[in-house]
């Protein structure tokens, strides 16, 4: 089938379908190009996926889940990447690292939008001081 039929059988937008196969918690096409063709096992996956996912489950823990690999223990924290982000003088912003590409826009909308009113703040401040 190809990626707009398994799109129409799984219920999944397109779009999805190519993020799991770009995080590798689904293989790609049995034939790849143009002519891309998906077979029963993809819809299979995508059924896993989607039950996990409703079990709350996070990718990264759905591909270790189905690559059978053990879950981490809850008595350690894996190691997080973390991205720092210098709003002002005095104000930093970490933001943890893999997020997805939508949540991503989002934060950094955030930042700027708080990086923004702390300037129109600090200007305001110094205004105020030079009236003064």
């Amino acid at each position: 089938m190809t990626l707009a039929e398994l799109a129409e059988a799984s219920g999944l937008p397109a779009r999805t379908i190519r993020f799991y196969i770009a995080r590798r918690v689904l293989d790609g096409p049995v034939k790849a190009g143009r002519g891309a063709v998906y077979g029963p096992e993809h819809l299979r996956r995508l059924e896993q996926i989607q039950r996990l996912q409703a079990e709350g489950r996070t990718i990264a823990e759905i591909s270790r889940t189905l690559a059978g690999d053990p879950p981490e223990p809850h008595d350690q924290v894996p190691p997080v990447a973390w991205w720092q982000h210098v709003v002002a003088d005095d104000v930093m912003v970490w933001v943890r690292d893999g997020l997805s590409p939508w949540r991503t826009r989002q934060v950094r909308a955030a930042i700027g939008e708080l990086a923004g009113r702390l300037r129109a703040h600090v200007d305001e401040e110094r205004k105020e001081q030079g009236d003064q």
